[in-house]
Order: C-alpha cells, then sequence, then structure tokens
C-alpha cells in the first residue's frame, strides 16, 4: 500500500519513519495524557475531600452556619433527618445534590456521578463524610466537576503540536538522509544509462564512503570491465571468424572463376579436387563453431562413469587405423575413474593429438595418472614447445601462432579453445606447463567417487 504514494524510496522511507514517529507520539502522548490525567484526579479527588473534611471540623466545633463559603463547586450538609441544615451559595434552597453514603464500616466515601439533577450532562466527583452526632448520623457532601479525558484543551493542543512537529521533522530528516544517501546511487545509475554497447570505456563514479553502495559501484565497474573484456572477445571472435570463413570462400570463387576463364584448358578434375579441400576446411570451420556455439550455451553433458586409462587406450586404437600418427608412448595409470561425456572427451582427446602431431618431430607421450586428488591427462610432444608468454593466447578462438600457420594452414584456430571448453564443462582445468621439451598439455578432472 506504501507504494501507492511514491516511487521514489526517498518517499517511501520518509513515509514510514513518519508513520513510525506518529505512532510512536500517539503511544507516548497516551501515556502522558494517562499519567496526567490520573495526577490532576487524584489532586481533585484529595482536593474535594479536604473541602469535605473542612465542613467536618466546622460541624464538630460548633462553627456552622447556614451559608458555606466553599472553594468547590458545591457543598451540603445533612442532618440526621436528612434536611439541608447549610449548603455552598450555589446550591441554597435546593434538595441533596446526591444521595451516596459511606459504607456502614466507613467514614467516607468519593466516586465520580454524572448527570445530577443539579448538574445535568455534567460529571462530579462526589465526597462524603459521615458525622456522628447524638440524635443521629449527619452528612457533608462536597462536589467538584470530575477530571475530563483530555485533562484540559491547551494539553491537547499542546500534545498534537509537539507531535506534528516531531512528524514533520522526522520527515524532512528522513527524506534529506536518505537523498544523501542515495546520490551516488543516482550517479551510478545515471552514468550506467550513459554507457552504450559502443563505449563501454565509461565506469561509474565509486563513492568515498565505505560501505554498501562503494561496494556496489565497484561491483559495477567490475562487471563493465567483464563486459567490455567480452564485448572485445566477441567483436574480435566475429572478425577472426569472418576471416577464416572468408579464406576458403575466397579461393574457391577464385578457383571457378579461373577455370571458366579458359573451360577448354581447365583442369576440371584438379579444380574439383581444390573445391573439395575447400569445402572440407569450410566444413570443418562450421562445425567448430557450432561445437563453441553448444558448449557456450552449456550444452547438458552426460555423466557416465569412465575408466580414463581405459579410455585413453581405446581412443589411440581406434586412431591408429586411421591416421599415421607419429609414435605415440604411452603411460596409462590403471583405475583412474571420473564421470563424463565419453563424445565430448574423445573430442578433446583427439583435438589435443592433432595439435601434438603437427607439432611433433617424432614422438608423443600420452600419460594418464592420479595427483592432487584430481585424475589428470598429458600429452607431450617433442616439437619446438610454446613460449611462456604464449601459453593463454593458443586458447583464443581463431588464434594460431606463426609456427603453427607455417606448419599447417588448413587448421582451424578451434582445435584448443574447444578443448579447454570441454574440460570447463567437466569441471575441470586444461593447461600448458613447463616441461624439458615440447609442449605439454594438462587436462586435470576431479575423479569419481568410488
Amino acid at each position: 500500500m506504501i507504494t501507492r504514494f511514491g516511487k521514489s524510496v526517498r518517499v517511501r522511507l520518509a513515509l514510514l519513519a513518519s508513520i513510525a514517529m506518529a505512532l510512536l507520539c500517539l503511544a507516548v502522548d497516551s501515556l502522558v495524557l494517562y499519567g496526567v490525567r490520573s495526577a490532576a484526579e487524584e489532586y481533585r479527588t484529595n482536593e474535594t475531600l479536604s473541602e469535605a473534611l473542612r465542613v467536618v471540623h466546622l460541624v464538630k466545633r460548633g462553627d456552622l452556619g447556614t451559608d458555606i463559603p466553599t472553594d468547590v463547586e458545591a457543598v451540603q450538609v445533612l442532618n440526621a433527618y436528612g434536611k439541608v441544615v447549610a449548603s455552598s451559595p450555589n446550591v441554597a434552597g435546593r434538595p441533596p445534590i446526591t444521595t451516596i453514603l459511606p459504607s456502614a464500616d466507613q467514614a467516607s466515601r468519593t466516586m465520580v456521578q454524572c448527570d445530577l439533577a443539579a448538574y445535568p450532562g455534567e460529571c462530579m466527583m462526589a465526597a462524603v463524610f459521615r458525622i456522628y452526632q447524638d440524635e443521629g448520623d449527619w452528612y457533608v457532601y462536597a462536589l467538584d466537576y470530575a477530571v475530563p479525558w483530555y485533562v484540559h484543551p491547551l494539553l491537547i493542543v499542546f500534545m498534537l503540536g509537539l507531535s506534528g512537529a516531531l512528524v514533520t521533522v522526522t520527515w524532512w530528516g528522513t527524506s534529506r538522509t536518505v537523498a544523501r544517501t542515495l546520490a551516488p546511487v543516482d550517479a551510478i545509475r545515471a552514468k550506467l544509462a550513459d554507457i552504450t554497447a559502443t563505449d563501454l570505456g565509461q565506469r561509474v563514479p565509486v563513492p568515498d564512503t565505505d560501505d554498501e553502495i562503494r561496494a556496489l559501484a565497484e561491483t559495477a565497474n567490475a562487471t563493465l570491465d567483464r563486459l567490455e573484456q567480452a564485448v572485445e572477445q566477441q567483436r574480435r571472435f566475429a572478425s577472426d571468424a569472418s576471416h577464416d570463413l572468408r579464406t576458403p570462400i575466397t579461393a574457391m570463387r577464385a578457383q571457378v572463376e579461373e577455370a571458366m576463364l579458359h573451360p577448354e584448358d581447365a583442369d576440371w578434375e584438379h579444380t574439383g579436387r581444390a573445391l573439395l579441400e575447400s569445402l572440407d576446411r569450410l566444413q570443418a570451420i562450421v562445425t567448430d563453431l557450432l561445437t563453441l556455439a553448444r558448449l557456450d550455451a552449456g550444452a547438458p553433458v552426460k555423466n557416465e562413469p569412465i575408466d580414463l586409462a581405459r579410455f585413453v587406450a581405446e581412443e589411440l586404437d581406434r586412431r591408429r587405423p586411421y591416421k599415421a600418427p607419429k609414435e605415440i608412448k604411452r603411460d596409462l595409470q590403471p583405475e583412474v575413474l571420473i564421470r563424463g561425456d565419453r563424445l565430448q572427451l574423445a573430442r578433446l582427446l583427439t583435438n589435443l593429438l592433432d595439435n601434438a602431431e603437427r607439432h611433433a618431430e617424432s614422438q608423443i607421450t600420452v600419460t594418464v595418472a592420479r595427483s592432487g586428488g584430481k585424475a589428470v591427462l598429458e600429452v607431450l610432444d617433442d616439437g619446438a614447445g610454446i613460449a611462456p608468454d604464449q601459453r593463454e593466447v593458443v586458447f583464443r578462438r581463431f588464434t594460431r601462432l606463426d609456427a603453427s600457420r607455417n606448419r599447417d594452414a588448413g587448421g582451424t584456430g578451434l582445435g584448443l579453445p574447444i578443448a579447454r571448453e570441454i574440460a570447463h564443462a567437466h569441471h575441470g582445468t586444461l593447461t600448458i606447463e613447463d616441461s624439458d621439451t615440447g609442449a605439454r598439455f594438462v587436462l586435470r578432472l576431479p575423479p569419481a567417487e568410488r
């Protein structure tokens, strides 16, 4: 319901604080009014009793006249026969103003009576004293106006004015405090509104205070940093992809145009083979792009138990009849169990072996072991290796080092990025680590529960 009064956080908080202050003032005012009324009522009761007791003393001393001056509203004295023998001037000649009597074992009594005959529509504090006389009991009555619930109109006006002032100050103070507190948020919002996809270099202002808003600004800037990196990576990826896709297409077009210039002299069989090679390259790039797209989209990964050593051995045996690889040395520790997707892990191993075959001089070493609480797969070639400052570069999409381009112009530049994405999908890591010779790719995966 608060939202009906505005969408501003400042207005809502100020309203909530004002309502809370109003409720607090109501509770305090009620307690104060109750206390003041109780004190005033006690004072009025004591005042009425004192006046009645004063008249009792006049009776006992024999100084009672028919006219009794008094400070309360009315006083009457009744003899043993119920006749008014003395009264204050304002009730002179009137019948008894009240008929209350003390209990049999008490000499006095007080109570509030409303709508008395002498005071219709009013509530009066009545006090009565019994006087023991020889001919019978006499009674002295004293009346004064009862204290109303509000005690006095000025008290109500004062408390309402003070409460209104406190509520107003609370609204103003809360509104001002919240506005000052949210000023950095407004600055952050305004800056974020200015940032576009083509201008990600801007950052939101970070306030000097050490609070949640500063943490929000720092988090927003960190998010913008990651977003800028992702957008820049996407731009590079789109640029590289368009270049790598355009290369085979351009080659095919050139081959067809050249053959069509002199169709009678063209070697159409040679042209067809060249076109097929370009189509194979184009198909490989598209296939790798689709694989990366599925991995980026978080495609579900099968979770089946795999004996890593047996799995690697089967893949190596399956690879041998179709390829003429360099010598592959195996060092496979048995019973290294993991859980994962066989097809994806086979793709990862194939990409690592293809990369190793392109760069190895004569030998590739494949190792499976358990180390540091992880299942570890290593693929090591005896080639020139990769410089430490280039070990992360090779995992970027469409990235091929100069040496790689010279040795294998047909590569897509997506094999290693795909391998790393598969490792990440299996909650593992794929890195290049130090070795005495060649490039040493190390895959670490969490082991399966036995």
